[in-house]
């Protein structure tokens, strides 16, 4: 089905894969003539004047950092103010339905008084209509250059809407203000009279360099803040949040910038780095200068164009999708009555599936693996997204995994696990929809600074993650194995509650026995040796992979890291020397600037050695990791140096990096990106045979 929209964009509906590689050559041009809109995706270490950033006011770009105010030697300090923008605006809803793009940003600032006790004003990360620009006598002093006339008088009212992050250093308490006591981070609607604020200390006087992270959730509309904080004289992390729906405020098309002001006190206000990150909505918008009525003509053309196409490619479409039904008739039959007898999920069918991911658009797709891609995706009778996971036609595993993830997870119901709400099988497809998990996973936060994580909500992560691996290990009536425990199948709700997802490759046994298979499933660096080498599943082996999960939390890096020196690229016998040295607290997340709690950072070290040890008969049971945990028993003996683990005669082992054998290997890297995983397989028959995999 091909509709025009009243934009004149064209959806295509229920029109697989093979079908629009046929249509390519007819829609170049109409897509061409109405170019799409797009996500915005920058990341700047440093500045230049290349025009990425746009200056206004007292704004400049000066040996790659951005000014924003005058310097305190310039002549005309006071009453300075300035705004940069990046040059391109992105897509922030879609008119029509009103649907939000998510988006994150991170960046580092300095606001430096130069030792001077008394300043301001402060500075603001702001979200803007597009073709918005810097009022330089409004936004002076108080009003931190956003667009607030008069913002000293008990009545004010704003140029053009904005939403935005304060980090104001001047009291104001003027009524239309309001400011709490002392420096703060606020966020502002419309308004210089914050919705919420926070104290904060960015240690002005001298000089400290500042993160934050602000980030938005269109799904629960929350706007949130992450920023560094002066505590005592260490930086610590704090966080801000609040709901705000911005389409009712900020239109389709917005910029997104820094402003700053200094009134009769002044301060130096710098941004150092930024990086930005926006989901794409995929709505194709007119460029600048073209009239409505020549996209009217043009996509009427286009129309003519692609029905005559469409008639000319439907018989081959046709024969093709004949021939895949066949193909599609495979000895592993999917039971439809076998699947319903789990509790809860559901059967899609793919047209329901294809509406509410666009059609499988690539503006909503999380992420992609070897099984295929995961797309968000809004199913309406339930009034939520979903994450929809789409299994690759060319994924030679795609239907076992697919068959064994529904009959297994669709019977398990913990807190911590990913909840399946359906499943699809028809038109060639296969489909998994699971509940849509906001913040993503948990390796989108340690590795890609997607958000700062606090201690206090990486040990609750940690405690959560043992509670859910304890339910499959111990409480229902089976054994599940997961045997792919990693940080990017690990979940976080809008909470940050932790969920555990990618049932694909686990295994259901009796209490008591291990699973045996001539292939061995799982990714580099979260496998454990014995696993490898014998083909035997076991609880061990899963611990494992939580020890070394636990060992990432706390130090904020990976399990590999072939850019460290050769003493540091394997994290658990890095993490192992330093406990031998006495120095253990010294591989703790950098990032954490020393704030958390020593005693908590040892135990989750230690636990995660514990679970890693190289002999699988001296790990513990996740049940005695989880006492640990909570301070219930004292934390384990290790020896000081790691030990070795003994295997068959008729096996070598070579211990790099990852776990790899003599006679049948395989090194992969995880493709991480919150649903999709990958699968690195060893055959114990053959040679090095990998497929990489990808489920929820």
């Amino acid at each position: 089905m091909v509709v025009i929209n009243n934009c004149g964009n064209v959806i295509m509906t229920q029109v697989d894969e093979h079908s629009i590689k046929q249509l390519q050559f007819l829609l170049l041009l109409f897509f061409l003539l109405t170019p799409s809109a797009t996500s915005l995706k920058f990341n700047l270490s440093r500045f230049s004047d290349d025009k990425t950033i746009v200056t206004e006011g007292d704004a400049s770009i000066y040996k790659q950092v951005v000014l924003l105010t005058n310097s305190v030697v310039d002549e005309k300090q006071k009453e300075s103010v300035g705004r940069a923008t990046y040059h391109e605006p992105f897509l922030l809803r879609e008119n029509s339905t009103g649907k939000l793009a998510d988006f994150t940003t991170h960046f580092t600032f300095v606001i430096d008084s130069q030792t001077k006790t008394a300043y301001g004003d402060g500075l603001v990360f702001f979200i803007a209509p597009n073709g918005s620009l810097l009022n330089e006598t409004s936004g002076k002093g108080g009003a931190l250059g956003l667009p607030v006339e008069n913002p000293t008088i008990g009545e004010s009212r704003n140029q053009y809407n904005f939403v935005a992050v304060e980090f104001d250093i001047f009291h104001n308490d003027v009524i239309s203000v309001d400011d709490p006591p002392g420096d703060h981070v606020g966020i502002d609607v419309n308004s210089l009279k914050s919705l919420t604020t926070r104290p904060w200390n960015g240690s002005i006087t001298n000089g400290q360099n500042n993160s934050a992270s602000v980030s938005y959730n269109s799904s629960t509309k929350v706007l949130s803040v992450a920023f560094t904080t002066f505590v005592n004289g260490i930086q610590q992390m704090a966080h801000l949040s609040h709901p705000v729906d911005l389409k009712e405020y900020l239109p389709d098309c917005v910029v997104v910038g820094f402003s700053a002001a200094t009134g009769a006190n002044i301060a130096v206000h710098k941004v150092l780095s930024w990086n930005f990150t926006s989901t794409d909505l995929d709505i194709p918008k007119p460029r600048n200068g073209t009239s409505i009525g020549l996209v009217v003509g043009l996509s009427v053309g286009g129309f003519i164009i692609l029905v005559g196409g469409l008639s000319l490619v439907w018989f081959i479409y046709w024969k093709k999708r004949e021939k895949e039904e066949r193909d599609d008739e495979d000895p592993m039959v999917l039971n439809d009555d076998e699947f319903e007898k789990g509790t809860g999920p559901r059967k899609f069918s793919y047209s329901e599936l294809a509406r509410a991911t666009n059609n499988f658009a690539e503006g909503e797709k999380l992420g992609e693996g070897g099984f295929g891609g995961v797309y968000r995706g809004f199913i309406k009778d339930l009034n939520s997204y979903v994450a929809v996971k789409r299994v690759s036609k060319e994924s030679k595993q795609g239907l076992k995994e697919y068959a064994s993830e529904v009959r297994i997870i669709s019977r398990l119901r913990h807190r911590n696990l990913v909840q399946l709400i359906g499943w699809c099988h028809d038109k060639s497809e296969l489909l998994l929809v699971y509940e849509f998990m906001p913040n993503g996973s948990l390796d989108s936060h340690l590795f890609k600074l997607k958000s700062l994580l606090s201690w206090r909500v990486r040990y609750k992560i940690a405690q959560g993650l043992a509670s859910g691996l304890f339910y499959l290990h111990e409480e229902w009536d089976q054994c599940v194995l997961h045997r792919d425990i990693k940080s990017s199948n690990i979940m976080l709700d809008s909470n940050f509650n932790v969920k555990l997802g990618d049932f694909g490759l686990a295994r259901l046994v009796d209490h008591g026995k291990q699973s045996e298979t001539t292939i061995v499933a799982g990714t580099r660096g979260y496998m454990a040796l014995e696993y490898v080498t014998t083909g035997k599943a076991s609880k061990e082996s899963d611990v494992f992979s939580f020890g070394v999960v636990a060992l990432e939390i706390a130090c904020g890096r990976k399990p590999i890291d072939l850019t460290l020196q050769s003493t540091q690229i394997n994290l658990v016998q890095w993490v192992w020397e330093l406990y031998g040295e006495g120095k253990v607290l010294e591989a703790a997340d950098p990032v954490l600037s020393g704030d958390f709690d020593e005693k908590q950072m040892e135990c989750l070290m230690m636990v995660g050695l514990w679970c890693a040890h190289p002999d699988y008969s001296m790990r513990p049971s996740i049940q005695q990791a989880i006492q640990v945990l909570k301070f219930e028993v004292a934390l384990p003996s290790l020896p000081p140096h790691m030990p070795m683990a003994t295997f068959p005669p008729s096996i070598s082992i070579s211990m790099l990096s990852g776990y790899t054998t003599s006679s049948a290997g395989a090194q992969t890297e995880s493709s991480s990106n919150g649903y999709s995983t990958n699968l690195s397989q060893f055959k114990t028959s053959s040679a090095t045979n990998s497929d990489p995999s990808a489920s929820l």
